[in-house]
């Protein structure tokens, strides 16, 4: 599922095993950030922008 934010668009998965959410730059798959929740991982996306 791809979202959009702030000129951002980004895909969501969720690692079960780890149970972190991961972020990937819908532009750039390279880019990606994880985080416990989505909106942790959505900025450290941003952050590293």
């Amino acid at each position: 599922m791809t979202f959009t934010r702030k000129n951002l668009s980004y895909r969501v998965t969720l690692d079960t095993e780890q149970n972190v959410f991961i972020i990937f730059d819908e532009q750039d798959e390279r880019r990606f950030a994880t985080g416990t929740t989505i909106e942790k991982a959505v900025a450290k996306l941003e952050q590293n922008g």
